[in-house]
């Protein structure tokens, strides 16, 4: 007796977030050593280290910006930060490293086009190496659903069923 591989032979189409993952360095700027105590923000001192700080470090990285004490950072430092890092990060977020990672699987998910997946019957691989938040996973549903047949989630041999299109 043959063995068949009903899965390789179906049209059943897997999409691997991990796929999307974007390459390069992340890094954390906490910039709670350039406040008074950790806590306060000085302006003119502040201003100052920002001014004498070597932005060039950070070239082609994608960055977080952070505070990890309970200081009040007024939305303009964040800002005043950036624009010291544009020149040199692929990109710049406030938050954390999940945020970043959400952030670039957005854009990402962004740039698909959801009609390659019509009435097709799709499995989102569940097992990855990279870091893949899950609200990459949520993105990924919402723009998805309007065009799969059905999705799924795992792997063809043991997935979970999550949409069937009503007929």
């Amino acid at each position: 007796m043959e063995i068949v591989n009903r899965v390789a032979n179906s049209n059943l189409i897997t999409i691997d977030l991990e796929d999307w993952y974007q390459n390069g360095v992340r890094s954390i700027l906490d910039i709670k050593d350039w406040l008074f105590e950790g806590l306060i923000l000085r302006e003119k001192d502040f201003r100052a280290q920002v001014t004498d700080f070597d932005w060039s470090q950070y070239q082609d990285h994608y960055v977080v910006l952070t505070c990890s004490t309970d200081a009040i950072i007024p939305g303009w430092a964040y800002m005043l930060l950036t624009t010291m890092l544009t020149p040199f990060a692929k990109k710049v977020v406030v938050g954390s490293k999940e945020d970043l990672e959400v952030l670039l699987y957005q854009e990402q998910l962004e740039q698909i086009d959801y009609t390659q997946y019509q009435d097709k019957p799709v499995i989102v691989k569940g097992c990855s190496n990279k870091p893949v938040p899950e609200n990459a996973y949520i993105s990924l549903i919402q723009k998805l659903q309007p065009f799969a047949k059905s999705i799924m989630y795992g792997e063809a041999c043991s997935s979970v069923p999550l949409f069937k299109k009503k007929k």
